[in-house]
């Protein structure tokens, strides 16, 4: 009979074990308080002096088979803790801590005591003692588990006299001290320890002195804090030099990087002894992953400077992404109407565009630090994972596009939002600054490539250099237009205003009414066809409200004639926002699942996504590519039919026994977001092929080929961590 448990068990049981370990006092046994153990607290001294400090330890005895808890328990548990009742003017410190050892539990991993443990509590008396006799008090309590886990909890005391003179030791408790001291990790200033952060997991770096006698092969190096490290991963060592460098692969629960890898590294040594070593090893570098087109990824240091580099140039090619495309159409319309301006004006409309893509990444970039700052789950382009904002924006941008066509006119006001730049008593300025914001805001969407990397960087950083990454985008993304602007002879070669602009002001509505398109597409796979539908209502009902606008001009009518026009129009166009929001908001009142994951459920090939996931094939030895995407994000779209749809790449994938998963971020998903911060990323798309050897993933450029994609399966090694030949021949072939 099959007596093990299936994998889900044992998440479950960690949180019952962590919930019975927080229940108050009176749920547990009346009958044995402390069940499967006992705890007792002694001194290792028969006497105390007055102002003289002395070591007090709880001492814990478990039934075989049981154990209780170090300070960091691992995946479940709960550390021990006292909570002391002391004579006036008594002190103590906290529990110092023996090294633990693991704990393997199912997949889980945790860090405890078996059988017996000494936990040493300093303590300092005050310099004056009047009673002969104190008596130390407290409550000891635990978690003691096995199969199972019980709260456990025990009234401690210890009666100690006070005499003059050098107190006499008790040797029965002494000795126990001495040997839980022995296994105290200590500061050993002649190990020299780094550490350094790659996309999902770090490495720590150890340089024994001369002449220790180590097995570091065997070393393990146990968190001093819950959330940072996987602790059931392995932690596999490597030779560098002198140096020995171990794996760690961090939490998937790690709200952010750390700052220092901080806890014990315990080392076997030649002659069967163990050292237990006290590390706090700042991760001083930040490693972050190229993405350079036909190759796979090169890890390797991001600098401030590399990162704005970076920035600048993705922002730079920002401009030729599907995104941007329709809004600087229009900007190109802009510099047609003025041809016939005046140089400084010219200038003045390109530093104004610049201007409002600046300050719009300014506001986003300052959204998302703050809702990082705070603890929310969030990355690049959040703002079209809200379902209302992408309703408005198609509203937006369908307004535009009637607007183009000569549908309706209203002025500055609303034309500052499509980017015309016409004279007004403001010269205009109004337009170029808001076509600023409308392409920022419509470009977030697309990760150029070197942009992703920058990104993740920048979230790593304080505020302020974070800030300069993202600004260094904005500049990137203006400079064509700003020096455009610098120089007007080239705007003046345009030829006079005259029919042909009428004529591409109307040809440039199509690009608006293809975005409102896939506006539509993108809030259909949030919201489901009824939420969609709405949307589609309200793109009517704005149609209307524009042709009524456009038919009566209420600018020609007067009295009554101009009120009753502008009326009807207001009434309609509120009609039709509210009829795009109730679409927006239709999956939070009539679905309970995405209607991107049952789209995604007919393509059998691709699993959902999930760390767990990932884990369990990586354990088995099958290589893993995992998508990350959206369905707001056009250059992941396009990845998807040019290349990761295509049958040759599926193909390939099949002959290699790729595991597909889809990480799907059209909807916002915080487990998502947090996988997408591990290998250093802020935003979609990006692809990610783990090769099934418990290696380095490798990250692919996110504008995929089929040639891209092919290369990275022919470097998948065999089950022996070579590249196998069919793998290498399926490189060479590309099955065109």
């Amino acid at each position: 009979m099959n007596t093990s448990r299936p994998s889900w068990c044992w998440p479950v049981l960690a949180v019952l074990a962590f919930l019975l370990a927080a229940m108050p006092a009176h749920a547990q046994s009346e009958e044995d308080p402390s069940p499967h153990s006992e705890a007792e607290l002694i001194a290792e001294h028969a006497s105390i002096q007055p102002g003289e400090p002395f070591t007090a330890a709880l001492r814990m005895t478990m039934e075989s088979g049981w154990h209780s808890y170090w300070k960091n328990p691992g995946d479940a548990g709960q550390a021990t803790s006292i909570d002391w009742s002391l004579p006036e003017g008594f002190e103590t410190e906290g529990i110092q801590w023996p090294y633990p050892h693991r704990i393997p539990f199912g997949s889980l991993t945790s860090y405890g005591y078996s059988d017996e443990v000494v936990l040493p509590v300093r303590v300092t008396p005050p310099e004056t003692l009047k009673s002969k006799t104190i008596t130390l008090d407290g409550t000891a309590n635990w978690l003691v588990c096995a199969d199972i886990c019980l709260p456990a909890k025990s009234e401690i005391s210890l009666s100690l006299p006070v005499r003059a003179g050098t107190p006499a030791p008790n040797e029965a408790s002494r000795k126990l001290i001495a040997e839980a001291k022995s296994k105290m990790p200590v500061k050993k200033p002649d190990w020299q320890t780094r550490a350094s952060r790659s996309a999902g997991s770090y490495a720590l770096k150890v340089t024994p002195p001369d002449g220790a006698s180590v097995v570091m092969d065997s070393a393990h190096f146990f968190p001093g804090e819950k959330a940072v490290l996987d602790h059931a991963a392995p932690q596999p060592v490597s030779q560098d030099g002198d140096a020995h460098v171990m794996a760690l692969q961090q939490s998937e629960y790690a709200q952010e990087p750390a700052d220092s890898l901080s806890g014990v590294l315990v080392v076997p040594t030649e002659d069967d002894a163990t050292q237990a070593v006290t590390i706090s090893a700042p991760v001083d570098t930040v490693q972050a992953v190229g993405t350079a087109a036909g190759s796979g990824t090169s890890d390797a240091s991001m600098t401030l400077l590399a990162a704005l580099l970076f920035a600048f140039v993705g922002g730079l090619i920002l401009n030729l992404m599907p995104c941007v495309f329709p809004i600087l159409s229009v900007k190109v319309l802009g510099f047609a109407q003025q041809s016939d301006e005046r140089d400084a004006s010219i200038r003045r409309h390109g530093l104004t565009f610049g201007a409002g893509v600046v300050v719009s990444f300014w506001a986003l970039a300052g959204l998302l630090l703050v809702f990082r700052a705070g603890g929310t789950q969030i990355g690049w382009g959040f703002q079209l994972q809200s379902p209302f904002f992408v309703a408005l924006m198609a509203m937006l941008f369908f307004g535009i596009g009637l607007n183009l066509l000569g549908v309706f006119e209203v002025g500055g006001q609303l034309m500052s939002w499509g980017g015309r730049a016409e004279r007004s008593a403001s010269g205009g300025l109004g337009g170029s600054f808001w076509s600023g914001v409308l392409a920022t805001v419509v470009a977030t969407p697309c990760t150029a490539p070197l942009m992703g990397a920058a990104l993740g960087f920048a979230l790593t950083l304080p505020v302020m250099s974070a800030l300069a990454v993202f600004t260094a985008l904005g500049l990137g993304m203006a400079a064509p237009y700003v020096l455009l602007s610098m120089a007007p002879r080239f705007v003046k070669r345009l030829p006079e205003p005259g029919t042909w602009m009428e004529t591409l002001r109307q040809v440039l509505a199509f690009p608006m009414f293809a975005t409102t398109i896939w506006l539509v597409w993108v809030l259909g796979q949030q919201t489901g066809i009824s939420g969609m539908t709405f949307l589609l209502a309200g793109l009517l009902l704005l149609g209307a409200a524009a042709w009524v606008a456009g038919r009566w001009d209420a600018r020609r009518l007067s009295g009554a004639g101009r009120w009753a026009v502008r009326g009807m129009a207001t009434l309609v166009l509120a009609g039709a926002v509210a009829m795009a929001l109730i679409g927006a908001d239709y999956e939070r009142s009539a679905t309970s699942g995405s209607a991107t994951q049952t789209a995604s459920s007919s393509e059998s090939a691709w699993q959902q996504f999930s760390p767990e996931k990932v884990k369990q094939l990586r354990s088995n030895g099958r290589p893993v590519f995992v998508d990350f995407t959206a369905a707001w994000c056009l250059t992941c779209q396009v990845n998807k039919r040019t290349t990761l749809s295509t049958q040759t790449v599926q193909q390939a994938f099949a002959e290699n026994e790729v595991a597909l998963l889809k990480a799907d971020w059209t909807n916002r998903d915080a487990e998502i977001t947090r996988a997408l911060k591990q290998h250093g990323r802020s935003g979609v798309p990006l692809y990610v092929l783990y090769d099934g050897t418990g290696s380095e993933p490798t990250l692919l450029p996110e504008i995929l080929t089929k040639d891209i994609v092919l290369d990275a399966l022919g470097d998948l090694p065999d089950s022996e961590g070579t590249p196998s030949p069919e793998r290498a021949a399926t490189k060479n072939q590309k099955l065109f």
